[in-house]
């Protein structure tokens, strides 16, 4: 039997929400790691679904670094306002923003780098994290560093 604890530590732990966390607690017979590896499952697909919608909606994100000697200019787009006004998309943003800060990617290399947090992740990896979290596609449009 899947308690609520079980689920919130499954929803803090992956950020998915509620339903999806108790249904995967249940088809493991609330293994917590096993659910984890069928969420993960899951989420590769939904995020396939979720990259066919066009994402018309978003933000313009800025970077200065302290030194003010690096800037970057970010257009991180989704498919609604709502999604685009949230904390998670603009948290998104500013950790994209300090990766061009720090890494000074080409436009084509941002998705294939190492995560400069986590480098057992990429950058693509981490958009598909928030794309499962927001349920909405996750586009980076472009961007542009500045360096003196």
């Amino acid at each position: 039997m899947t308690t609520i604890n079980q689920i919130k530590k499954l929803r803090e732990e992956t950020g998915v929400s509620i339903t999806e966390c108790k249904k995967a607690l249940e088809e493991t017979r609330g293994e917590i790691k096993k659910a984890r590896e069928v969420l993960q499952k899951r989420g590769k697909t939904i995020v396939e679904k979720k990259k066919e919608k066009e994402a018309k909606a978003g933000i313009i994100e800025t970077y200065l670094h302290p030194n003010r000697k690096i800037g970057v200019l970010l257009e991180l787009n989704c498919e609604t306002d709502f999604v685009a006004k949230s904390k998670d998309f603009q948290n998104l943003a500013h950790e994209l923003c300090l990766q061009i800060a720090a890494m000074d990617p080409d436009k084509n290399s941002l998705v294939e780098q190492p995560w400069i947090k986590d480098e057992a992740k990429t950058v693509q990896d981490l958009i598909e994290e928030y794309i499962m979290k927001l349920g909405e596609n996750v586009i980076v449009k472009g961007f542009q560093r500045y360096e003196i």
